[in-house]
Parts: structure tokens; sequence; C-alpha cells
């Protein structure tokens, strides 16, 4: 019976709600950090990847995924705090390397981008916000694609800490309505009163000429 009860009420019990207390103190050696444990092992391989290809462009880059923030707290104002927590600085991390976090929150399908302050003239708050909210924003919006959103992210500040042209945001295809051979209410109604129309004309044409007919006779 007890184990029946605890069974029932499991599902009942709060979710813990994730805070700076909930993260490592330093940067872990993974680029991932898979806290929502949404993506797969492939897929983590893949992300670390092509996260370490920034090494070259002297940033570390991390992307951090969340399924529960703590009350109050944003994604934003916690990538603020990871990126003073883990500063290179301040961690005796590789000299001269700047930061640059990509956080998911799962539950709310939510996204932020936050950089090192060293990083600011190459990617300017307004890239780094367009990117979270269109770039990563969209994959998300058409499902679960936290590996798409990612490496759509990746690809894009890339391309700008290289020197290239920002591709902006991403081109939003367009939904064809399909259309249905059911009429709606309005034709419906006007269908109708069409159909009265003649009805009315049909019967105001033959019967004065029946009547005409019968007395003729």
């Amino acid at each position: 019976m007890l184990a029946v009860l605890l069974t029932l009420l499991l599902p009942l019990a709060p979710v813990h709600a994730l805070s700076l207390s909930d993260l490592p103190p330093d940067p872990p050696a993974a680029r991932v950090l898979d806290t929502a444990d949404v993506l797969s092992r492939a897929t983590r391989a893949d992300l670390d990847r092509q996260l370490q290809e920034l090494d070259g462009e002297r940033v570390d880059a991390r992307l951090i995924t969340v399924s529960h923030l703590d009350y109050g707290l944003d994604l934003s104002q916690l990538g603020s705090q990871l990126l003073e927590r883990w500063s290179v600085e301040g961690n005796g991390g590789g000299e001269g390397e700047s930061q640059l976090l990509l956080l998911i929150d799962t539950q709310n399908k939510a996204t932020a981008i936050v950089a090192s302050p060293a990083l600011q003239r190459q990617l300017p708050a307004a890239l780094l916000r367009s990117t979270a909210r269109t770039t990563m924003a969209q994959p998300l919006r058409e499902g679960d694609r936290y590996r798409q959103a990612s490496l759509d992210a990746l690809t894009r500040l890339r391309t700008v800490l290289r020197g290239g042209e920002d591709p902006g945001d991403p081109v939003e295809a367009e939904v064809a309505v399909p259309v249905s051979n059911i009429p709606t209410a309005e034709e419906t109604r006007e269908g109708n009163g069409l159909t009265w129309v003649v009805v009315l004309l049909v019967v105001g044409s033959v019967v004065p000429m029946l009547t005409w007919w019968v007395f003729s006779r």
C-alpha cells in the first residue's frame, strides 16, 4: 500500500529549481553541460566539436541546457553569473581567451547568449540577442530541435567572429494554407440566398403562365 501511495505522489513532487549553486564552480572539461538531459551522447559529442572550433578564434564557447530555473532567475542572469564564476582570469584558464555561453531553457523554450566584455566589439549585444531570439528560437518553435538550434547559432556567430558578414535572422518558411472544398458559412448563406431568388423568379414566371393557360381554354 505504501509503495502505491509513493508511486501516486511521486509525480506531484516539486521539480528542483536550478540556480548558480547547482552548476560547477569551474568550467567543466566538456563544452556541453546538459543539465536538462535532452541531448543524446552523439549530439553532445557533435556540439562539443563545434564549440571547440571557436578555440581558433580564442573563444571558449560552451552550451548549457536547463529544465527549470529558480524563481526570479532568467537565462541571461544565469549566463552572466556563470561568466563571472568561470572567468578565465579567475580560474587559471587559457590566457587571452574570452567566453561565450549559449543557454537553453527546455521547459519554456527560452534561449540566451552571453559573452565576455572583450567580445563586445566582435559580437555586439544586438547580435547576441538576435541570434538567441531568432536563430536559436525558430528550431525550438518547430519542435524540440535543440541540436539544430545550437548549430545554427554557432554557425552564425562563427561567421562573424571570422570576419564574415552577419547572415542575419533565419528566413521563416511561409506555411501554405490548404484549399478546402467545404464552403464557409458565408458562402453557404450566399448560396442559399441565390437559390431562393431563383425559386421566386421561376414561381413568379411560371404561375401566371399556367393561370393564363388554364383560363384561356
